[in-house]
């Protein structure tokens, strides 16, 4: 059974940031959008609007905006939504003193959820999911990446991949799928990365062929896979034709971010201890600068990410939510807009295209993220005059209308 086709509507009088086109914001001051099943049929300022494009094709919803804000639907290019269990005790021994490296090496850290997640069941994991999946759209988010990762075995892995699809054919929001086996090391494998770095590229093939992964991810750090280790799942990620993008300097500069830039990744996500090398090596890629404000301000960091330098080097940056149970319970990217700006000093117009037009292009999609015609009919409209004000109130939500393929929420 075909889904429902979405209607023709047009809707007149708004401010829209387009986010299309070299004019600041890609602003229109009075603009309308026509809508034509899942597409931007056409997109201008209101007086501009043909009088030839409103007849034929069907009946026509026209909303009067009276002024209100339209944008790009939000994407949400990096989180981690499929797990079970909560780090809250965690959380209280950092501000007792205990380093994020410490917990881990502990036990603790991503090997408790990992513990977790093969204990729940499918449908457990789902509901979980699907939650925290509504929690980001509900603040206008119409595309999420989701990671796997806390799995750590064949068959986990797969699970949380699966249940991340679901959410895609369940909800009405995209997901991008990203096979992370390479996040940490499973108890099982104490003391043989080697070997685990062998299982987790044996597992490539089968993930790609039931149509679970989208993208290949590793954690490139201290706590993580060494530079030859991740070298070896992309290597496997390559010959299956899959992109990849990696967890890069978050800890420590492990020379990650231009190992990924040599297999021109998709993004480059953290990058708090980001060199000039790096820099450089990402620009010449066109890989996307992935900031992950949340992290930062959840771990106490300190090291800030070489923000004007990526800037300077015209690296696109994008913001995401990372939203995982460790380092960023977080399931706001309207936050993440409000620490974007204030704790690593993007501009908001920065911020916004982060979370839309670059975002886009940190998934390897060119169809969304934007206002203009011939895209996806994915956007939102909010009771704002401009998109400025979203990044300077935080504990906010002014959306009024989310549309998914041109269909209202």
């Amino acid at each position: 059974m075909n889904p429902p086709r979405a209607p023709r509507s047009l809707w007149r009088h708004a401010r829209i940031a387009s986010f299309d086109g070299d004019r600041p914001w890609g602003w229109l001051d009075d603009g309308a959008l026509l809508v034509e099943g899942d597409r931007i049929a056409w997109v201008g300022p209101d007086a501009a609007l043909p009088a030839e494009r409103l007849t034929g094709g069907g009946p026509l919803d026209e909303i009067d905006l009276g002024g209100a804000l339209l944008t790009p639907g939000l994407i949400d290019a990096h989180t981690h939504l499929v797990y079970a269990g909560d780090r809250a005790a965690e959380f209280e021994q950092r501000l007792q003193g205990a380093s994020y490296e410490q917990i881990a090496r502990a036990g603790g850290g991503i090997r408790s959820t990992v513990a977790a997640t093969r204990a729940a069941d499918d449908e457990a994991l789902f509901t979980l999911a699907a939650a925290r999946a509504r929690a980001l759209m509900a603040e206008g988010v119409t595309t999420i990446e989701v990671k796997s990762g806390y799995g750590l075995n064949e068959r986990d892995e797969a699970r949380c991949l699966a249940v991340a699809r679901r959410l895609g054919r369940e909800l009405p929001v995209a997901v991008r799928t990203t096979s992370l086996g390479a996040h940490a090391l499973p108890p099982e494998f104490e003391g043989r990365a080697d070997d685990y770095i062998a299982e987790v590229c044996r597992w490539l093939p089968g993930q790609q062929a039931a149509g679970l992964v989208d993208a290949v991810d590793a954690f490139c750090d201290t706590i993580g896979f060494t530079p030859a280790q991740t070298r070896r799942v992309f290597d496997a990620a390559r010959a299956l034709g899959l992109p990849v993008k990696l967890h890069a300097e978050q800890l420590s500069d492990q020379g990650g971010a231009a190992l990924a830039a040599g297999y021109r990744a998709l993004s480059c996500d953290h990058l708090e201890h980001l060199s000039p090398a790096g820099i450089a090596a990402m620009q010449a890629a066109g890989t996307v600068a992935m900031l992950l404000p949340g992290a930062y301000y959840f771990l106490r960091d300190t090291t800030l990410p070489p923000v004007a330098a990526l800037r300077a080097a015209g690296v696109p940056m994008a913001l995401a939510s990372d939203h995982n149970p460790g380092s960023s319970p977080c399931l706001s990217l309207l936050l993440m807009l409000n620490m974007g700006c204030t704790i690593f000093r993007l501009t908001p117009e920065e911020a916004w295209r982060g979370v839309t037009v670059h975002a886009a292009r940190a998934l390897g999609l060119g169809d969304r993220g934007r206002i203009a015609a011939g895209l996806r009919a994915d956007f939102v409209v909010w009771d704002a005059g401009h998109p400025r004000e979203l990044c300077y109130r935080f504990g906010h939500n002014p959306l009024r209308r989310r549309l998914f393929g041109g269909m209202p929420d």
